[in-house]
């Protein structure tokens, strides 16, 4: 799979200057997106020290709606995995 943004370094990877490697992708699991925040966790467990939230999720890219229950989930993430792992919300 091919992250055109990620690999040029674009958008919301726009000035990391380290390596970006990808550790894992998963869905929200549909709504109400409770499976995102386990599946965020469980990512972090397994070595990820960044989580990012999918456009579709907060941005509503491609078709304008972001899903009603972005904040919540994004919240959700944050106190599973901590301070220490960092959060883009966005990817294009």
């Amino acid at each position: 799979m091919d992250f055109k943004v990620i690999r040029e370094k674009k958008c919301a990877f726009e000035g990391i200057e380290e390596d970006i490697e990808i550790i894992g992708m998963v869905s929200c699991g549909g709504c109400p997106g409770k499976k995102a925040i386990i599946r965020a966790r469980d990512m972090v467990k397994r070595g990820a020290d960044t989580v990012v939230l999918a456009s579709c999720i907060t941005r509503g890219n491609p078709i304008g709606i972001p899903c009603p229950h972005a904040t919540i989930i994004e919240e959700s993430i944050k106190r599973q995995v901590g301070e220490d792992v960092q959060m883009i919300n966005y990817t294009h």
